[in-house]
């Protein structure tokens, strides 16, 4: 057991009295340098400041990584020339982003994108994050609207519907040649110029001519790439039927290698209304023997330029037509044609299609009590043309049969579509 120190005895007056406290000890002079007092500032501040990195990245990168506010993917525009604050705006507004626009420019600033925001239309996906907002933005990934240009256009319709078209902008100078443009389906964004727009068709239309040209076959009597877009146009606008291109085309050429008039329907009414496309009406019979450039039932050959804008398809039927001798063809009443070698054999299929069209006009037309008699010419209703095929866009394409020029003594050959005046009989359609 250890020994407890003797504790000294005081006197009372000494036990009142406070203990004195050490003096501290007298900092050393290295303490006080100013370069210590400074460093040591500095020191502190760095913690605080590293503290308050890590505490601001920590919370920026949830803002950036967070999802965000969408339930469906959105498209929006950002308008051109729209700053920092604009865009944030936007986002804000279309629900985009449900941040603070401050938060998204220091988004905009920490991923390093300020110069690099661009405008157009973009497509944010469901639940996008702040970083994905901004990374699509950058990436200038803009919307691209599919258009479809329908075949057999003419260039004015062609120019008419990019007209209407809101996605486009600007004007169109001048009405491109008829057959430069290629009938496709096309991607542009939002703004694109219309002149752009007619330009890349071109190219588009040059580059597949160019194409289907260099593996024509030998035997075609084209001579020239804009001779095969007029056949092509002609051939569109006879038939809409994938399986029917090549063998119109063979009718063609073949009447083109015997020097027979081509007598295509479609070349009259271009020769009427031009770029405008549709008559509006049938061919009357004064209009088939009008004097036209394009009337292929007065003129020999080909017409001097095409009709209408031909799709790729028709450039290639027209490139490598089908081995046949076949000369006419007429519809067979089924939305197809019926393809013959001889007049006879044509004039059989033209009166099954007329029994036909006859049998369903019985069918479907009830007479009424005050339906007005016969002229007096013994003319009839103009014909409604049962048999023509509806196009993509709403055009209507007749499918028109080629025929032989006809023997004085022979009635004269009809074309389907074509008008019938009510004072005068009616065409018999081919």
């Amino acid at each position: 057991m250890s020994e407890r120190p003797p504790i000294s005895p005081r006197s009372p007056r000494a036990a009142l009295e406070p203990e004195r406290v050490p003096p501290p000890p007298k900092r050393s002079e290295r303490a006080r340098n100013p370069f210590v007092v400074v460093g040591n500032a500095i020191i502190t501040i760095l913690i605080i400041l590293m503290i308050g990195a890590g505490t601001v990245y920590y919370y920026g990168r949830q803002i950036l990584e967070t999802p965000g506010p969408l339930k469906e993917d959105k498209i929006v525009n950002i308008p051109a020339r729209a700053g920092k604050r604009d865009i944030a705006d936007v986002l804000l507004r279309e629900g985009v982003i449900n941040v603070n626009p401050w938060a998204f420019i220091g988004g905009v600033f920490a991923l390093k994108a300020s110069s690099d925001l661009k405008p157009g239309e973009y497509s944010f996906q469901k639940n996008a994050s702040l970083r994905d907002v901004i990374a699509t933005i950058v990436e200038g990934k803009v919307v691209q609207h599919a258009v479809t240009i329908p075949e057999g256009l003419t260039s004015e319709q062609i120019v008419t519907r990019l007209l209407d078209n809101d996605i486009f902008a600007g004007s169109v100078r001048e009405i491109p040649r008829e057959g430069t443009l290629l009938p496709e389906t096309y991607k542009f964004p939002r703004g694109t110029t219309r002149e752009q727009v007619i330009q890349r068709m071109q190219q588009t239309q040059k580059r597949v001519l160019a194409e289907i040209w260099e593996r024509r076959n030998p035997d075609v009597l084209v001579r020239s790439p804009e001779q095969l877009i007029t056949l092509a146009s002609i051939i569109e606008k006879e038939t809409g039927r994938a399986d029917e291109r090549s063998r119109v085309a063979a009718v063609f050429t073949n009447r083109l290698r015997q020097r027979i008039k081509l007598q295509s329907d479609p070349t009259i009414i271009y020769g009427l209304v031009g770029g405008k496309g549709t008559l509006g009406r049938p061919i009357k019979r004064s209009e088939i023997t009008q004097p036209s450039p394009y009337n292929t039932y007065v003129i020999e050959g080909l017409p001097p330029g095409p009709i209408a804008n031909p799709g790729r398809a028709s450039l290639e039927a027209a490139a490598n037509p089908a081995r046949t001798r076949d000369l006419f063809f007429v519809a067979d009443g089924t939305g197809g044609h019926a393809f013959t070698e001889t007049y006879d054999a044509h004039q059989k299929n033209v009166a099954k299609l007329r029994a036909m069209e006859k049998q369903i006009q019985n069918d479907t037309v009830e007479p009424t009590e005050d339906a007005p008699p016969p002229t007096a010419a013994g003319g009839a209703p103009a014909d409604t043309n049962p048999t023509a095929t509806t196009r993509p866009g709403g055009q209507k394409k007749p499918p028109r049969p080629a025929t032989p020029p006809a023997p004085a003594a022979a009635p004269a050959p009809g074309r389907q579509g074509a008008a019938q005046s009510t004072t005068t009989p009616p065409v018999v359609q081919r």
